[in-house]
């Protein structure tokens, strides 16, 4: 991509500039900034999750860099829901400026407040609800129910004179939902006849044919599985998941089981949602978790997080026998969620791990135990026909599922030079109905690693990934730099190499004679000779082992 990056002209008068920093070619961190007349308006502030490639790595943030001079020109950040992809990195943004104020549904905003007060941040917040219509700086902003894996998600209009833009956040159109709170297709509808002249368009199920399954057909499953269970059952599940959760409670009343909840961010989660009354919670059903190790086997269910196979979380701390509840033999474990793109090796081992102890997994590969939260290819093709928009923009997706719901926006008409397919940080400029592409920005990833913040960098990453897969050595040198003599060593030492150091019994002699040439040679310098080092030592362990590990010479003046 670095051949194909632009900075965008001046925004004319007039003229929307829709700019995503997350969210394309990926699932999660989702962000898109809207700017008109100097002021800018952001949809979502989300995390990404690491992949395996990426170690020690705990969130992945959307970069900031584009509007870090203009925080000041930020009139809010609306929220369409409280899944993490899409509120998770909104602290790290409000450190940067902590009066931005924010927008979202009831139950969104007091789980991102939660999530601010342990950063110890007092956020300003409007709650907002479907059917209103309000007014930041420039932007009138309508909201609009959909249905999603969460309660009170909503979609937003957003209208300029540049035009009409809509962005569905995460959606599908489960026509008989747990909450009786459908996508409000209707105002879809009347949207696209007032003119929808940009639609930023939810892809993840772009390319599953035909219709998302219905959230009411998990429940008599997840209910039939707990009712054979004979020992305990553990459900994993994303800690916002309340209808999947509601789903748990009812089946392990049925089957007079008690619930726990496991993993402090389900516990929070889940009392913020009791309370506000999104989920209702049979009385006496609950017990703690210090309670609940202590039941009769089945007589419990543990609603636990980590079903995504994240290592620090609950059940994958279980699989690996260190979680105070020890899965054994005749234990069910369900897994109540779909796999996120990249985190399949992750799930599998935990899965290997929780199955080699005996546990009975069921997941979504083998029983009908979760739906997922996004619409398919045939809720698509009906929202594209509804809404006739003038332009699309796919988000919310990895490159084949934009490319997959650009393609349907062309079966239904949309021209294809307005099906636009992006990365983050393409710029596309609205004016009198066309949306064009007018620049691409360098959008990188900025890492949360522990308490740090964007420090890490790929070059770190790949000295990790090294360390991980090919080992390290070290070797120790004091050396008289005028004659190339070694005083002491070569003392080498390795770490994920070989256990026995006499394998380095050859590469000594090699060491010796090479320093002894490069002071003949006119070396006299510590670093030098340092390069010597690793040159002979690389070329070494790359004939004699097909390794290459991080090789560091310590090379001393005697």
């Amino acid at each position: 991509m670095a051949d194909d990056l632009y900075d965008p002209p001046a925004l004319a008068p007039g003229t929307l500039r829709v700019l995503p920093l997350g969210g394309l070619g990926e699932i999660g961190r989702n962000m898109t900034v809207y700017e008109y007349e100097g002021k800018l308006l952001i949809v979502d502030c989300g995390v990404l999750f690491p992949e395996e490639h990426q170690p020690g790595v705990d969130l992945i943030l959307p970069d900031f860099a584009p509007i870090r001079e203009r925080l000041n020109d930020i009139v809010g950040v609306v929220l369409t829901h409280g899944h993490e992809d899409h509120i998770g990195a909104v602290p790290y943004l409000l450190r940067e400026r902590r009066d931005i104020p924010l927008m979202g549904s009831r139950l969104t905003l007091a789980l991102v407040e939660a999530k601010l007060k342990e950063h110890k941040i007092a956020p300003q917040t409007r709650e907002v609800r479907a059917d209103q219509i309000d007014r930041f700086g420039p932007f009138e902003l309508e909201f609009v129910a959909v249905n999603h894996s969460i309660p009170d998600a909503l979609a937003v209009a957003i209208r300029t004179p540049a035009g009409l833009v809509l962005h569905t956040g995460d959606f599908k159109m489960d026509q008989l939902p747990l909450d009786g709170r459908i996508t409000d297709l209707r105002a879809f509808a009347r949207l696209g006849e007032e003119g929808v002249d940009l639609f930023l368009v939810d892809s993840t199920n772009a390319d599953v044919p035909g219709f998302t399954p219905l959230e009411r057909d998990i429940g008599p499953v997840i209910e039939n599985v707990i009712s054979r269970a004979k020992k305990r059952v553990i459900v994993a599940s994303f800690s916002s998941h309340v209808h999947r959760v509601q789903q748990v409670l009812d089946a392990a009343v049925a089957n007079e089981r008690h619930v726990a909840f496991v993993g402090r961010s389900m516990v929070r989660n889940m009392g913020i949602a009791a309370d506000l009354g999104y989920l209702e919670v049979p009385p006496g059903v609950i017990v703690d978790l210090k309670t609940a190790v202590n039941m009769p086997d089945d007589r419990v269910v543990f609603m636990s997080t980590g079903s995504q196979g994240e290592p620090m979380a609950v059940l994958a701390r279980m699989s690996n026998q260190d979680h105070q509840i020890e899965i054994g033999e005749g234990d069910t474990v369900i897994l109540a969620s779909s796999l996120i793109p990249g985190n399949e090796n992750a799930v599998y081992r935990v899965i290997n791990g929780l199955t080699k102890l005996g546990a009975n997994v069921v997941h979504k590969g083998n029983a009908k135990v979760h739906t997922s939260g996004h619409a398919a290819a045939g809720e698509l093709l009906y929202c594209y026909n509804i809404i006739k928009p003038r332009n699309v923009l796919p988000v919310h997706g990895e490159a084949r599922h934009l490319r997959a719901a650009a393609d349907l926006a062309m079966e239904t008409g949309v021209e294809p030079a307005r099906a636009i397919i992006g990365e983050n940080g393409i710029v596309v400029d609205l004016k009198d109905g066309v949306a064009q592409v007018t620049g691409q920005l360098d959008i990188g990833f900025v890492y949360v690693d522990g308490s740090t913040v964007g420090e890490i960098t790929d070059a770190d990453l790949k000295d990790r990934r090294i360390l991980a897969e090919e080992g390290f050595i070290s070797i120790f040198i004091a050396i008289d730099v005028q004659t190339g003599k070694i005083i002491v060593g070569p003392e080498i030492q390795a770490r994920g190499f070989a256990e026995d150091d006499s394998v380095f019994d050859g590469v000594r002699p090699q060491i010796v004679k090479a320093l002894t040439e490069a002071a003949e040679g006119g070396t006299r310098d510590q670093h030098g000779y340092q390069q010597v080092v690793r040159r002979v030592v690389g070329r070494w362990v790359n004939t004699q082992h097909r390794r290459r590990p991080m090789i560091i010479p310590v090379v001393i003046e005697a």
